[in-house]
């Protein structure tokens, strides 16, 4: 069938705040042209991130209320440490309260804090936050693309996939160096793309050879075994939960933001398998974030992520969750817009470059359309270009995230009409210079003017 269907109904709506384009010149100016500074009630379609901002389901609501709030060894712990170990068979495992703080923790017990110094970690592409928590300790990091990984015109099945040769080529040079290896499920910093089950065991088999553990920064692990299960040769007719099993098998341990493929609005898991490692990482777990049963979360939080690592992997979820962000880039596409080919998981990338050609890197194009397109329609986006990457920066992108059953169609459909807009007199819109910025990861606080 054409037409996309939700596998849900909507039982709870919460209204939309419509506003005027000469109210949001004003409130882009209020915010120094950051989107990140811009009041989520001044947003009328917000695809700023899809990181915890989704609609839980009515077994999570319900999993809320059953929510055991004991401090130590609650039965919402047991029902979410049960569920983690049967998706991922690994045993050490820590909550925390999202992604970064499974990343600091993971930083601080495999490099140690500030111990970093002539150190490096190699990724496919690290995203902003684990390279910050990982630059922090003072180690370099580097993203081993391949070429088609690079290029948002090519289409590829698996162009998240880590340069293997590059990668033995950094191994054979700087083996010492390396405290561990890592790769992210789907790819997010690229346009979302998925990594082959083929080339993370051939990650493995490199770890192995250099003695190195593998980490899977995992937060769309059921996203990316999806497209396993469709795009790779030998996999289709095998269960979603049967792949993401053998993606976890294959690592060493796992940062995951639940706030993803978790499908809920705060949380996040540390998945060690050295149990030394992991006796350390529960040390400072509860230094700063909380008990090993809760770490930093409440019981309710626990309910409902039990539940949503169990909804994520449900078939008629993934197939509606990724045919529906194809059909946003499928309409781009048919009208000349120059996305990050093929459409990824939870997001369109739209090539800013291209969609800006007369606007140089160093004005940033892609906060140019971000910009563009809240002004035009209220629609909040995400750089991910050379404001977010900096000197890493593979391409100059913008990023559509698709919060998860969210948005309906008439939502998306009125997405294409304001990107259609834009692009029509996109000739006229202005470069941006950067007037003030913090240290590390300056996109989310820096102030902007336009080059008027």
């Amino acid at each position: 069938m054409k037409t996309i269907i939700e596998p849900f109904r909507i039982k709870s709506v919460e209204p939309i705040v419509m506003t005027t384009r000469e109210q949001r010149v004003g409130y882009l100016r209020e915010a120094h042209y950051n989107l990140f500074g811009i009041p989520s009630r001044r947003v009328m379609i917000d695809l700023l991130t899809d990181s915890g901002t989704g609609a839980m389901s009515s077994e999570q609501w319900a999993g809320i209320m059953r929510g055991d709030e004991s401090y130590a060894g609650a039965p919402s712990w047991f029902r979410f440490r049960d569920v983690i170990k049967r998706i991922t068979g690994i045993q050490n495992i820590l909550p925390t309260h999202q992604g970064r703080a499974s990343e600091r923790l993971l930083v601080e017990v495999m490099i140690g804090s500030g111990q970093g110094q002539g150190k490096i970690v190699p990724n496919n592409a690290h995203f902003d936050t684990t390279r910050a928590n990982i630059e922090h300790s003072g180690c370099q990091t580097v993203d081993l693309l391949t070429p088609e990984g690079q290029n948002p015109a090519v289409d590829a099945p698996f162009k998240g996939n880590m340069n293997l040769t590059a990668l033995q080529e950094l191994l054979e040079d700087r083996a010492d160096d390396v405290p561990f290896v890592m790769v992210t499920v789907t790819c997010n910093s690229i346009g979302g793309q998925p990594v082959s089950l083929e080339n993370i065991k051939s990650v493995r088999e490199l770890c192995d050879q250099y003695n190195k553990p593998l980490i899977l920064d995992a937060c769309r692990f059921a996203e990316n075994a999806w497209f396993i299960k469709m795009r790779e040769k030998g996999q289709n007719n095998r269960q979603v939960q049967d792949i993401a099993r053998d993606l976890f098998e294959l690592c060493d341990g796992a940062t995951i933001s639940a706030k993803k493929d978790g499908l809920v609005n705060i949380g996040g898991v540390l998945l060690i398998r050295n149990k030394a490692l992991f006796e350390k990482a529960s040390n400072l777990l509860i230094l700063t974030e909380g008990f090993v049963t809760y770490g930093g979360l409440a019981g309710r939080d626990l309910e409902a992520m039990a539940i949503g690592f169990e909804e994520v992997l449900e078939a008629d979820y993934l197939r509606y969750r990724i045919r529906s962000t194809e059909y946003l880039g499928e309409k781009l596409l048919e009208a000349g817009i120059a996305i990050v080919r093929p459409p990824g998981g939870h997001a369109i990338y739209i090539d800013a470059a291209d969609f800006c050609p007369h606007i140089p890197k160093h004005q940033f194009p892609g906060q140019t359309l971000a910009c563009a397109l809240y002004e035009a329609g209220g629609i909040r986006s995400c750089e991910i270009g050379s404001v977010m990457m900096g000197e890493h920066a593979h391409m100059e992108l913008v990023r559509l995230a698709i919060p998860r059953r969210t948005y309906t169609q008439s939502h998306i459909d009125y997405v294409i009409e304001i990107i259609l807009n834009v692009k029509a007199n996109a000739q006229k819109l202005p470069g941006y210079r950067i007037v003030e910025e913090p240290a590390a990861l300056r996109h989310f606080t820096a102030r902007f003017e336009p080059m008027f």
